[in-house]
């Protein structure tokens, strides 16, 4: 089963969107103090719950990178957009976003054109 954590960054909404079409989702203000949760501490939920990180934030992919290792990341390279311009654009790609982790991509970066996995 894909289930998500939404980092900071991003709006709870797209959490909600994940958990509309039947995904287990989180958004990192679900937590205490949420929003002051640190990359690393992210990273070891994410481990943990067996969550994909949802993040417009390239420091996971650097990590991803250097420990070529777990957790996977649906990574938004989408620029500075509205709220409804990113749900509509990932609505537009989600069942492709979806099924690239379900047959075992561990990096999904989505831009205003294209779906890159990795």
């Amino acid at each position: 089963m894909v289930k998500f954590i939404v980092d900071t960054q991003l709006p709870p909404l797209l959490a909600k969107f994940f958990s509309e079409k039947q995904f287990n989702a989180i958004h990192t203000t679900d937590f205490p103090n949420g929003h002051l949760l640190q990359d690393n501490q992210i990273v070891d939920i994410a481990i943990a719950e067996n969550r994909i990180i949802v993040t417009k934030d390239s420091d996971f992919l650097d990590n991803y990178w250097l420990k070529g290792a777990p957790p996977q990341i649906l990574l938004f390279k989408l620029g500075n957009i509205t709220n409804r311009d990113l749900l509509q654009t990932i609505y537009l790609y989600f069942p492709q976003i979806i099924y690239q982790f379900e047959t075992g991509a561990n990096v999904v970066m989505l831009t205003k054109t294209q779906l890159v996995t990795y």
